[in-house]
């Protein structure tokens, strides 16, 4: 089956770009360490408004930036045209990206629990890295105990309709490693109060490299 090039939930994207007009400077915050230190071509998977774009650092040479939602890609060149480095807007999903060659660095926020066959995705982003490149991710993840029984219910019924096919219940770290990325620096933490009955909450930042 052939991936599309383009999708259109304008639900999800009147949510996502008002969500994303209302960002923490905790999240801002994170989204920064999860870019620092980057450079050369990049590869940004699922731009959404591009909320990344800002926090790039000088040393990144071109940002290639895929978003298959066209109200949401709309936004992103707008701020790509503001972003301190070159980012090019692709009206493609990343299942259906024609690179020419491979990236340096691909970065990947909030994106992988809403694409439909991750393992697959991961795979593909494993064969659009340079040997040696740096995968960065900023994601949900899977969670256990009462929060891990919240998220299953959550990704069985209303959630992934209002925002995009977010599934908030996927072991991403894991599918990375199985992809054949290694896994370097990564952390875990929560964005919520434990208390807070928020299946998003816990999330895990990281590096993995493809093995040179």
């Amino acid at each position: 089956m052939t991936a599309p090039q383009t999708l259109d939930n304008p639900l999800f994207a009147r949510i996502w770009t008002y969500l994303s007009s209302h960002e923490t400077d905790w999240l801002r915050d994170r989204r920064r360490e999860n870019l620092a230190g980057l450079t050369g071509r990049v590869l940004e998977v699922g731009a959404g408004t591009g909320s990344n774009f800002a926090f790039y650092p000088d040393t990144v040479a071109e940002v290639v930036a895929p978003e298959p939602e066209s109200r949401l890609r709309d936004i992103a060149e707008v701020s790509a045209a503001s972003a301190p480095v070159p980012v090019t807007v692709v009206a493609s999903t990343v299942e259906a990206l024609d690179a020419a060659e491979p990236f340096d660095a691909i970065v990947c926020s909030l994106v992988l629990c809403s694409v439909d066959r991750p393992e697959d995705v991961l795979r593909q982003l494993f064969t659009l890295l340079k040997p040696g490149g740096e995968l960065r991710y900023f994601e949900h993840v899977a969670s256990g105990g009462a929060r891990g029984g919240l998220q299953r219910l959550a990704d069985a019924t209303f959630w992934p309709r209002l925002f995009g096919n977010c599934h908030t219940h996927r072991n991403i770290e894991q599918m990375i490693t199985d992809a054949g990325f290694v896994v370097g620096a990564s952390r875990r933490g929560h964005q919520f109060p434990a208390w807070a009955p928020v299946p998003v909450s816990e999330f895990a930042l990281g590096s993995a490299g493809r093995p040179a």
